[in-house]
């Protein structure tokens, strides 16, 4: 499928809406007079780090739509289902000779995100340690109902109390992506008086498709 840059005279999608019931959404937009088919690109948003754009995001992900289907059903109607978040991009389209063309808007009115649910991310930090020892040993466990970037989490350490927030501490990464199930995390070693805490790294990026809970 090929693209080209919208131009200042080029048709486009306006007004793009999402509405959403249970498991199932619908997408209106305002058509240009001159469209009569558009391609309905649907892309699940990959909490793993996969951020493609253009052509390469588009392959297997598009679907033909015409103006009379449009008008048939009211919209476009799609279901969602698992967890995270799915884009769906409206490029109007323009038949050429050797075939059609995918107009790119920059303006970003021809998007919408919808989510498709969260997924659990459970954890449990316990302390082991001796009673003459000046340190502990820290046991943490991440259960999830999906699979979970190591870049979605970090660990928090703080001095004399457990931390409150991401900046409240001195802040961890994980080393390896969390597989859905149960993941022990290898043992850490910290001060007798010090206490760790799990949280996102982007609470609005990564808060939209988990949800973090202590045990």
């Amino acid at each position: 499928m090929r693209f080209t840059d919208a131009d200042p005279s080029a048709p486009l999608i306006r007004r793009l809406t999402l509405a959403v019931d249970e498991s199932q959404c619908t997408l209106r937009w305002l058509w240009p007079e001159s469209v009569e088919a558009v391609y309905v690109e649907r892309l699940e948003l990959d909490m793993m780090g996969d951020d493609r754009t253009g052509e390469q995001a588009a392959q297997g992900k598009l679907k033909l739509y015409t103006k009379e289907e449009y008008k048939a059903s009211n919209g476009y109607m799609d279901r969602i289902t698992g967890f995270g978040a799915i884009r769906y991009t409206v490029h109007v389209c323009q038949m050429e000779e050797d075939g059609p063309v995918l107009v790119r808007q920059r303006d970003g009115d021809n998007t919408v995100v919808a989510s498709a649910g969260k997924a659990d991310i459970r954890f449990s930090i316990r302390y082991k340690s001796g009673f003459f020892q000046k340190r502990k040993s820290v046991l943490m466990t991440v259960t999830t109902e999906a699979p979970v970037p190591k870049e979605a989490l970090c660990y928090v350490r703080k001095q004399g109390g457990v931390p409150l927030n991401k900046e409240d501490g001195t802040v961890y990464p994980f080393v390896s992506d969390f597989a859905p199930g149960r993941n022990e995390m290898p043992p850490i070693e910290v001060a007798k008086d010090d206490y760790v805490r799990l949280f996102f790294t982007d609470g609005p990026k990564y808060g939209a498709a988990y949800r973090l809970i202590s045990d």
